[in-house]
């Protein structure tokens, strides 16, 4: 859907690019899409599910609600930029690219981000395991090292924002990197594992303690999904 929009005329090409928008572009390709419209994926476990270390409440709010805002604002944008596009306005085109961008990134995130987590009582928690682990020694020292890196990275955001742990696609080594808002990792660079850090995903439950919600959310973070990303090609 998306790498079909940026590819249809050089004028709307260029003014999303002036706006950031088309990094978006290559990280929606398969993620939750049905004839052309986001939908919301499906969780693979109940709300209450990854309890007591994220409420049953704060599941059913983060995904039912606001993950289905940035589904529903990415199909408003999406659309309203074609029809921009298809009048020649590619003036209304570049000042939606930017609602595509942060609708676009919440969609991507949070799919990633479900995808990241599972019950304590199946595949959540423990320690990453095979090449991965190995990887995150070597660019970490140890796993518990990049726990506490990957914590002051979260603790060091600014408001709204994500922390990552990506591989980068050149050097091929692991790094943390934040992201502010809804901005979604692009570049050279390949998302394994994402926590938001943004209040909706805590604070019925932790309150203004983000820092117990960083430490609580490992117990619930599936290595085996972030251990098939790392060794993807």
């Amino acid at each position: 859907m998306s790498s079909t929009l940026f590819r249809t005329s050089p004028a709307l090409r260029g003014a999303l690019r002036a706006s950031g928008a088309p990094k978006v572009a290559g990280a929606m390709a398969g993620i939750g899409f049905v004839r052309g419209k986001a939908t919301l994926p499906d969780l693979p476990y109940d709300y209450g599910a990854l309890e007591p270390h994220i409420s049953g409440k704060i599941m059913e709010l983060h995904h039912s609600k606001h993950h289905q805002t940035y589904v529903n604002g990415l199909n408003s944008a999406v659309q309203t930029i074609k029809e921009a596009e298809s009048k020649g306005d590619f003036t209304k085109a570049a000042t939606v690219a930017p609602l595509l961008n942060f609708h676009g990134g919440g969609h991507i995130n949070h799919t990633l981000f479900w995808e990241n987590l599972a019950p304590a009582s199946r595949e959540g928690g423990g320690d990453p395991s095979g090449a991965l682990q190995k990887a995150i020694v070597a660019d970490f020292g140890s796993v518990d090292s990049f726990r506490k890196q990957m914590d002051a990275a979260l603790a060091g955001i600014q408001g709204s924002g994500w922390a990552w742990l990506v591989k980068d696609k050149t050097a091929g080594n692991l790094n943390i990197v934040t992201r502010a808002n809804q901005d979604p990792v692009s570049g050279p660079y390949v998302p394994l594992l994402g926590i938001d850090a943004w209040e909706h995903a805590y604070y019925l439950q932790y309150q203004n303690r983000k820092a117990e919600y960083f430490e609580a959310i490992w117990n619930v973070i599936n290595w085996k999904t972030v251990e098939s990303r790392f060794e993807k090609p």
